[in-house]
């Protein structure tokens, strides 16, 4: 049975899940219990497993996959699984990336329109640039299939993509308001603006950070990627990549988190690094509004339960009728 599909009263028998999380706790009682995160494509669920042990918890493989059987309870007005048997999965037997959340969207179609936006760039030197990055076959395949983040906002396989287009979209419809910003930066920027997450996150059998992406971060990768393809154009076309826009290219990247506590080492200083922070975490709060609302299960309840991203608990009634039905992953 899916995870989205589970609720209280239902019994598990057999089922495979992935072990997104995993925590060994004690009781007040001073007995031992496993707090566990089980997942698969359609979302996960908070799971307990009483009278645990050490060797138990051990033995539960952290993003890998198990057999569970137990019962769905509700608590605090939401589905919580309680374990109460699992079995390894043999090798072989499954493919993990079917137990991982993804993109309701058309991967495909949302790439062929990413390429659309992106060929209206007029600047040469940038539709070059971006170019080399579209044109890699490897990068064109992580990028599709990359999550924008671990947890928060578009948390699943071709997350970074729907998230990136989205930011495109807003973009046509804003940069002509301000014809002082250029167009062709945001655009790029925003393309590129995550695109070391393709690297700084792995989603084989589990969404984590990479130890790149520990010690590096997308940010500064994105930048090193800018700088290695601006010097292999210089060879290719014989004359300098204009020193300029590299320059403000990477400020965009540097910047984009827009705070030194969220981890930019910039702050942004030019109108278009401003402008993508704002699409950026328009799109990004927005997602976590919407993703609060359609998974809180408390139904009794006008507000979900208090989003520590939003700082704030978000009030669920559509009141103008215009939200369309709950997507399944």
């Amino acid at each position: 049975m899916a995870i989205a599909d589970l609720q209280p009263g239902d019994r598990v028998e057999d089922e495979v899940y992935r072990v997104a999380q995993k925590d060994l706790r004690t009781t007040s009682s001073g007995s031992l219990y496993i707090h566990v995160v089980v997942a698969d494509r359609t979302g996960q669920m908070v799971a307990r497993m009483w009278n645990a042990s050490q060797k138990l918890y051990d033995s539960m493989p952290e993003g890998g996959l198990l057999y569970f059987h137990g019962r769905v309870d509700s608590y605090k007005g939401k589905p919580q699984f309680i374990i109460e048997g699992i079995r390894a999965v043999e090798e072989g037997t499954v493919d993990p990336a079917d137990f991982l959340p993804t993109t309701p969207q058309d991967v495909e179609a949302m790439w062929e329109r990413t390429k659309t936006i992106l060929r209206t760039l007029e600047n040469a030197d940038l539709k070059a640039l971006i170019g080399r990055f579209v044109n890699d076959r490897d990068f064109q395949a992580g990028f599709k299939r990359a999550p924008a983040a671990t947890q928060n906002h578009h948390a699943y396989l071709g997350g970074l993509l729907e998230h990136t287009l989205n930011m495109l979209e807003l973009a046509l419809l804003v940069t002509p308001r301000y014809p002082e910003v250029s167009r062709d930066l945001v655009l790029a920027g925003i393309f590129l603006h995550d695109a070391g997450k393709v690297q700084e996150l792995a989603y084989d059998t589990n969404i984590q950070y990479t130890n790149e992406g520990n010690l590096i971060g997308h940010l500064v990768q994105a930048v090193l990627w800018v700088h290695e393809h601006a010097r292999q154009l210089e060879q290719e076309t014989g004359r300098p990549f204009p020193p300029e826009i590299e320059t403000a290219l990477e400020h965009i990247i540097l910047a984009h988190h827009g705070k030194y506590e969220f981890g930019s080492p910039k702050l942004p200083a030019t109108g278009e690094a401003v402008m993508i922070h704002y699409l950026d975490n328009l799109d990004a709060k927005l997602k976590m509004v919407f993703d609060a609302i359609e998974s809180d299960a408390d139904d009794s309840s006008d507000w979900t339960s208090f989003i520590y991203a939003l700082e704030t608990r978000v009030f669920k009634p559509d009141v103008m009728g215009i939200r369309p039905p709950p997507t399944e992953r």
